[in-house]
């Protein structure tokens, strides 16, 4: 079979995080929080999908996108999947930067859309409404940059681990993507309380710019943390189940360039 070419790894890539930061925080901002109305106008009740809702969304994303194009770029969508990737050997790092340009503009693209749809609502504000993460007072539980650190990393190299796993060629093949795509509901259900759930930098940077209020200046945390949580896991993966190897890249090209398996 043709391998792909590096334009559409790249376009797989693009799409995927489109879908993942559109599917995920779209259901966030758009469907979390919905208030009916009973028929005789006397009182309120809560018809919007909640924390349960939105990591589904965000599970279903990737394991729809997954078994899409998998086959084609590995199906990262996430700049710190990519680089535990890379530090685990599936990946050659000099592919590394295009993935994450491509990431980083399809979650960029998924947020204008997003904030264009939802400023089509009367009254809306999108300032503190786009599904930002944050710490703080921009932690949807006040939750301290200590808290939100330690979780986002732990949280990232676990997430690695599983990538890495269910995609080793010894995994049970075509199960890969529900893996993955469950691993991230879990810890939607987690860590939405804390952080509003990152993981992913293209993810945080796709809403920070649209959502203000403060998310901008807090992105590094969502860069700095998922990053080292990946690298993390890179390195766990590979030495405490391939046999103590520390790939670094170098055996990417011989045997497996991505984290390709989710077409097994």
């Amino acid at each position: 079979m043709t391998s792909p070419s590096p334009a559409a790894k790249l376009a797989a890539e693009f799409f995927g995080t489109f879908w993942l930061v559109f599917g995920g925080c779209g259901s966030a901002i758009y469907a979390a929080k919905q208030i009916a109305q009973s028929d005789d106008g006397q009182s309120t009740f809560q018809v919007g999908i909640g924390f349960l809702g939105v990591a589904l969304a965000f599970g279903l994303t990737v394991v729809t996108m997954a078994y899409a194009v998998g086959h084609i770029s590995g199906a990262h969508f996430n700049p710190a999947i990519t680089l535990g990737a890379a530090v685990g050997g599936r990946l050659p790092w000099k592919e590394l930067p295009g993935y994450w340009i491509s990431q980083v503009v399809g979650g960029l693209v998924a947020g204008l859309l997003l904030f264009v749809i939802a400023k089509g609502q009367p009254g809306f504000d999108a300032t503190g409404n786009m599904a930002a993460n944050g710490y703080g007072e921009h932690s949807p539980s006040n939750y301290n940059l200590t808290s939100v650190f330690i979780a986002e990393v732990l949280l990232t190299a676990f997430f690695l681990i599983v990538v890495l796993g269910a995609t080793d060629g010894r995994a049970p093949g075509g199960f890969g993507p529900l893996a993955i795509g469950l691993s991230l509901t879990l810890i939607h259900l987690i860590s939405i309380p804390i952080s509003n759930t990152s993981v992913n930098p293209a993810r945080s940077t796709g809403v920070a710019f649209f959502n203000g209020n403060g998310a901008p200046g807090q992105l590094w945390v969502f860069w700095v943390a998922p990053l080292i949580g990946g690298i993390i896991g890179g390195l766990l993966y590979p030495l405490l189940f391939e046999n103590g190897k520390f790939a670094f890249g170098n055996r990417a090209a011989a045997d497996r360039t991505d984290v390709d398996r989710t077409r097994a």
